[in-house]
Formats: structure tokens, sequence, C-alpha cells
């Protein structure tokens, strides 16, 4: 029976005192986990920058193409793996959302627009221009992971912040609805959403945790994702629904029940609409 892991950071990172931290070049990343190759989760964060090679990256059934300027950010949970060429150079940073929120204090992880598992958009392409401009950043992190001088540990956090800020500032530049009145709104509705799609199904619902109407949160989905707050609930569901097909745990039936349908067929019929396929081809062809 095929199972897919969720690797912790310790198990990247077992000779460091630091569990909640991962900063390696990607060549030498492979050296020791080309077992990264094979479909898993993480239940940290997990940023890449390639700055050489090729390949592909599948990110929870998206497939995405990698060239040099690829920039990858996955939540906690994501399902991805690579194809990857010989050639590949880049650099890989894992690190929890305890370390990151504890140190910042007054701001989190989550503020950064471009983690939104409502409209996660998990790639981004940096040109020469930017490239160059933002990997002395990377380098400098591998420096400091590999000295004991003095405040290394925040010189570390404060680069991969600043990191971060490049890449909001690129991605915001990208999709600039995120600078929109109505983002505040989403994320709110993400985080509703996240906690209650396996057991609430009706649009209604979320439009009256938010303290607005359907109507009102019908034109922010439409504005912001262009979608209906339907299709933004059931692509939550079909995504829950195709990770757990892709181990064996459990059957159709009991993934369906988890996720809150007392119907089977209905279960299916959903899912062969969204997906043109049946839960039980789905988890065929993926095995």
């Amino acid at each position: 029976m095929k199972k897919y892991p969720i690797y912790n950071i310790q198990r990247f990172n077992c000779n460091s005192v630091n569990s909640d931290l991962y900063i390696n070049t990607f060549k030498n990343h492979l050296i020791d986990h080309s077992f990264v190759e094979e479909p898993h989760r993480h239940n940290s964060y997990v940023l890449v920058f390639f700055t050489k090679g090729s390949g592909t990256h599948e990110i929870d059934f998206d497939v995405f193409a990698i060239q040099q300027g690829s920039m990858f950010f996955l939540q906690p949970g994501q399902m991805h793996h690579w194809h990857l060429s010989d050639d590949v150079e880049g650099f890989v940073i894992f690190y929890s959302q305890e370390m990151y929120n504890l140190y910042f204090g007054q701001k989190t992880i989550g503020d950064y627009p471009f983690y939104s598992s409502v409209d996660n958009k998990p790639e981004m392409i940096f040109d020469a221009t930017e490239s160059k401009a933002i990997l002395p950043y990377f380098k400098s992190l591998i420096a400091e992971t590999q000295s004991d001088q003095l405040l290394n540990q925040d010189k570390i956090m404060n680069l991969l912040d600043i990191i971060h800020i490049e890449i909001a500032r690129k991605y915001s530049e990208t999709h600039l609805h995120e600078a929109h009145s109505y983002n505040v709104k989403i994320k709110m509705f993400e985080t509703v959403l996240e906690n209650n799609f396996r057991i609430e199904k009706a649009p209604s619902f979320y439009a009256s945790q938010l303290a607005i109407t359907l109507k009102h949160l019908n034109r922010i989905c439409n504005e912001m994702l262009q979608k209906t707050t339907t299709e933004v609930i059931t692509d939550r569901i079909i995504l829950e629904a195709k990770r757990m097909l892709m181990d064996k745990k459990f059957t159709v039936n009991e993934i369906a029940t988890r996720l809150g349908f007392d119907d089977y067929s209905y279960f299916t019929r959903l899912f062969k609409k969204n997906t043109g396929i049946t839960p039980s081809n789905f988890r065929i062809f993926k095995n």
C-alpha cells in the first residue's frame, strides 16, 4: 500500500541545534535527500530558488516548468515532487511558522500575500535583473549558516525576511488585486474556509461568518479570484479529496464521509464534474 510521507524539518536538519530552520544549496540538498523527487508533503513552509537547470515541479496536481529564476513557495501540507535535470542549482529553505512569528512578533508569515490557500500561486519567475538583485541574500544565508559569528541567527532571520519582502513586492506588481481593499475579507474567508470546509458547504454559512451578505461575498470572490463563492469552496474540497486519494489509507467511500458527504454517489459526481474523472480512476491514474 503506497503512502505519501509528511517530512518535518528535523528529517533534513538532524545535525543542527535549530530544528525549525533548514537552509542549503539545492545541489547539496539532493546529495542526501534524493527521495524528495517522490511525492511528499512538509509540515513547514518551503522556499526554493533555482539559478540553473530545468525540469518540472508538481504542486497539488499543477505542473510548473523549472527554469533559471524559478521561485517556489509552499505552505505546510501541500503535496509536491520534482523531476530535475542533472545540472540543477539553487537554494532551498524550510522554516516553521512558529519560529518566524515568534521572532518578528507583530507580523506573521501569513501576512505575505503569496502564502494564500484560497488563491495560492506557488510560483514566480525572476528575470535576470531581478535574480541578480535577490541572489546575494541567498548566498549570505548560506554563508551565515556555515559561520558562528556574533548574532548570526538574527542575521539569518532578517535575510530571510528581506527575501520575503522582495518576493511580496514582485508578487504585488504581478497580482495587483492583492492590494485591493477586498483582500482583508478574502484572508478572513480563507481562514473560515480552512476550518470548516469538511462540514460546511453552503456559501451562506461563510457569508454569515464574515458578517456580510452572500451577494457581497460573491462580488468579492469574483473581483479577487474570478470565481463564485461556491467554486472557491468546491475547489478546496476537490483539492483535499485529491490529496487523500493519493494515499490508499482510506477507501473512496471513507474519503467522501471524512469530507462531509453522506451521499457517496453525490461526492463521486461532484469530483468527476470538476476533474473529468472519477475518484477511483484518479487514484489509479496517479498511483
